[in-house]
């Protein structure tokens, strides 16, 4: 399955580290949000205005007690619609 065919409700994986960039008030800045293989659901698919050509997805990433932390946007390159194997 790729990310093309996900819509909101869907789970992805954090392909990469996710920080926050500032965006998020709740967080400091640089806050790790998901590290690779987190689990996330896809809350909404949109464009930034100033890039409408991308995709953005809007994902809330699980905690380690398993609570969804705040809608968080990412680029595609930054999710897999498939776990994300860990090196051992």
């Amino acid at each position: 399955m790729t990310l093309k065919q996900l819509q909101p409700g869907d789970v992805v994986y954090a392909a990469s580290h996710i920080v926050n960039d500032g965006s998020i008030p709740d967080l400091t800045v640089e806050e790790v949000i998901a590290v690779p293989g987190t689990r996330g659901v896809i809350v909404n698919i949109g464009h930034l205005e100033e890039t409408p050509e991308r995709e953005l997805f809007l994902v809330r990433f699980e905690d380690k007690a398993l609570n969804l932390g705040p809608p968080t946007g990412c680029w595609p390159e930054e999710l897999s619609a498939d776990p994300v194997e860990l090196p051992c």
